[in-house]
């Protein structure tokens, strides 16, 4: 176990009413297991990953990484954690449109800190090309990428620093069944290949064949693990 969600909640004042969004929540995640959050929009699915990556605090519970309590730190710390031990792959790709696939990830290195020098930097950008398969785009820009390549790309950044713990909200809502696939084929290989603990946040029922483990929420509570 390297990941630890335990009893978290997180509720918002409304007025004279509290909603309560996650309502003691309990997760492990595992390096080099890939896991599935799966629920009905407003099931609070996309909280609860946003609360483990340190993206917002929860209102109580813990989150705990390594043995480290994340919601004891502050906020200068959890960011540190953030930037070098996770990684995230969002909806859309987000890559920046005057930079090539390699210059991004060579600015994904510099946020997280890489202690590497540029040589060995361009080395491991190579190598991490060629493992999502860009390795022949290295020197294209955005807007001549299709949905996939880009995804492709936005996953490669992700992981360029070697994270511990990968986020995925959402990673093929915008793409089709194909790419999808081909996308989550990719995912669950790095997350063995390099040891991931992966939390992945889905509605397409179709995906989660490639999940070791599906967590079924609704309501802000967890219905079924499997």
């Amino acid at each position: 176990m390297i990941f630890k969600i335990d009893n978290v909640k997180k509720s918002y004042k409304n007025g004279e009413v509290t909603e309560e969004i996650l309502k003691g929540v309990n997760l492990i995640l595992r390096e080099g297991e890939l896991t599935s959050l799966v629920g009905a929009s407003g099931s609070g699915k996309s909280t609860l990953l946003t609360i483990a990556a340190g993206l917002q605090p929860a209102s109580d519970g813990q989150i705990i990484f390594e043995g480290k309590n994340l919601t004891s730190m502050n906020a200068e710390q959890v960011r540190k954690i953030r930037a070098h031990q996770f990684g995230f792959v969002f909806q859309f790709a987000h890559l920046v449109p005057f930079l090539t696939v390699e210059e991004q990830l060579l600015l994904m290195l510099d946020v997280s800190e890489s202690k590497l020098k540029i040589r060995e930097q361009k080395k491991e950008v190579d190598k991490i090309l060629k493992l999502v398969e860009m390795d022949h785009r290295k020197h294209a820009y955005p807007s001549s990428l299709s949905g996939g390549e880009k995804q492709r790309v936005a996953i490669a950044r992700a992981i360029i620093h070697r994270p511990k713990v990968l986020f995925a909200d959402e990673p093929t809502a915008s793409l089709d069944s194909k790419r999808s696939k081909d996308v989550m084929t990719l995912i669950s290989h790095l997350t063995k290949t390099l040891n991931i603990a992966t939390l992945i946040v889905t509605h397409d029922e179709e995906m989660l064949s490639f999940a070791d483990h599906i967590i079924k929420m609704s309501d802000g509570q967890i219905l079924q693990k499997v």
